[in-house]
């Protein structure tokens, strides 16, 4: 297990994610009640699928009836279907941290569960101390980092019944801004632009074909922006650094 230092310095290097899942959490809690659902959902789906964006958009599937015409197993299906496509760039998180996760041993699924794009830009870029254990300090990162998002959901829901949804109108651009200082952070840690530049470039091709119609279709639907962007970025990094062996890059 960890002492107390390297306990404090994981919990120092999750910071940044707190203030953001806090504030985007509450938003979350807040639509879920406003939406009709009882308050616990909020924290259910929290802890079972634990994923801002998906959670998002599983409300606001709930909410329109997307199977008001349709039999119960069918709903689920679509539910779960959208949400696997909303989740395949973790199928990309997951090979960049073969090497991270190495012998962590009994950590290893909590590691898995709840690698979001946060927790990720945090553990692919953080120096373990030298002193302490590998699995319970990436642990002790991500664990927080979930612990975060349930009580920003939680914090929301109980709220919900009291505070206008409006009141929080524009709280979501949170999420950009985190992204911003994560990069920031990543970029003075590793003194490496070349990742955040490429990551740039590839959205704003992404962003520019969804704009560009041909037959009065756009080149890339909206919902293909993030899988696009992803692919484009990590195809752009192969060519540009070959892998070596021995875990390198």
């Amino acid at each position: 297990m960890l002492d107390s230092s390297n306990f404090r310095r994981a919990v120092k290097l999750t910071t940044p994610v707190f203030f953001g899942y806090i504030a985007i959490g509450i938003p979350f809690g807040l639509m879920v009640v406003n939406a009709g659902f009882p308050w616990y959902l909020a924290v259910l789906m929290s802890l079972l699928i634990f994923s801002g964006t998906g959670q998002y958009i599983g409300i606001a599937l709930f909410s329109s009836g997307i199977a008001s015409n349709s039999s119960f197993w069918a709903s689920i299906l679509t539910f779960v279907g959208i949400e696997f496509f909303i989740g395949l760039r973790h199928i990309f998180y997951s090979l960049a941290l073969l090497e991270t996760y190495r012998d962590t041993g009994k950590w290893k699924f909590p590691l898995i569960f709840t690698i979001t794009d946060e927790t990720f830009a945090l553990v692919s870029s953080c120096n373990i101390p030298k002193d302490a254990d590998k699995g319970p300090y990436l642990a002790v990162v991500s664990i927080f980092d979930y612990s975060y998002w349930i009580f920003g959901t939680l914090i929301g829901a109980i709220v919900g019944n009291f505070i206008p949804a409006g009141y929080l109108n524009g709280v979501d651009f949170a999420l950009t801004a985190l992204f911003i200082v994560l990069m920031i952070n990543q970029i003075r840690s590793t003194k490496d632009f070349l990742p955040s530049l490429v990551g740039v470039l590839t959205s704003v091709v992404a962003i520019a074909l969804s704009y560009i119609q041909i037959k009065g279709k756009p080149i890339l639907p909206n919902q293909h922006l993030i899988l696009t962007g992803l692919c484009l970025g990590i195809a752009v990094m192969l060519l540009l650094r070959h892998p070596k062996r021995g875990g390198e890059q």
